[in-house]
């Protein structure tokens, strides 16, 4: 059976600033080989972006007991580790998927997230 998983990339922002030109060339590299070996193995990639930084983000919030919705800018939380992109990918193969997004988490920076997406037919399901 196909599954859809979102494949949320968490990294260190300010290591991205002050990245240089070949640095940047080679994870550029890595998600290229990322999609094709995605491909090649079955996993069909249906979305994907790279997002602007976490401080150019705006929050919208209702906090407990109010009734007005509060505006700020971001990023959401205080931590090293921004979202910086994502991919939504359909697979029948989870276990390979794990194998292949293991390839972009580099060293000392960053951690990707696998989530299952929740599934029209998921819905009724469970009503």
């Amino acid at each position: 059976m196909t599954s859809e998983y979102t494949v949320l990339l968490h990294g260190n922002e300010a290591m991205w600033v002050a990245m240089d030109d070949e640095r940047a060339a080679t994870i550029d590299r890595q998600h290229e080989e990322f999609t094709a070996a995605c491909a090649e193995r079955g996993h069909r990639i249906t979305f994907g972006r790279e997002l602007r930084r976490a401080s150019t983000s705006t929050l919208v919030r209702l906090p407990a007991g109010e009734t007005r919705h509060v505006v700020t800018e971001g990023p959401y939380s205080e931590t090293v580790e921004q979202l910086g992109g994502f991919y939504v990918i359909e697979t029948e193969d989870p276990a390979d998927l794990v194998e292949l997004v293991a390839g972009l988490v580099f060293p000392g920076d960053g951690t990707v997230e696998l989530r299952p997406v929740v599934r029209d037919e998921d819905r009724v399901a469970s009503a």
